[in-house]
């Protein structure tokens, strides 16, 4: 699963706080593929995903019309493209239970 997931990454995707592309992991899924279902199984049992893959960096990106008002701002979070993995697998595993 968590290879499948690693080939499927966006690779036009902005990277995060610790500065890795979405590329990156995706021309290294045979190295990352082992590390990544260990780290994600304990998390998994306790329940907890690691501090470092919650932190986010958060902009607004302009919308369109006047840029006048705060209203025609959305913000975006940038997070851990290894966090968006992990929520990733974690939301396959609670729809395959479901």
């Amino acid at each position: 699963m968590v290879s499948d997931l690693l080939h499927h990454l966006d690779t036009h995707k902005s990277m995060g706080l610790d500065g890795i592309r979405s590329g990156v992991p995706r021309e290294l899924v045979e190295v990352l593929t082992e590390p990544l279902s260990i780290t994600s199984h304990p998390s998994w049992l306790a329940g907890e995903v690691p501090v470092v893959w919650r932190l986010a960096n958060v902009s607004v990106i302009y919308q369109k019309g006047q840029k006048g008002g705060p209203g025609k701002y959305r913000p975006v979070n940038l997070t851990s493209v290894l966090g968006k993995v992990m929520e990733q697998i974690i939301l396959s595993a609670n729809a395959w239970h479901v």
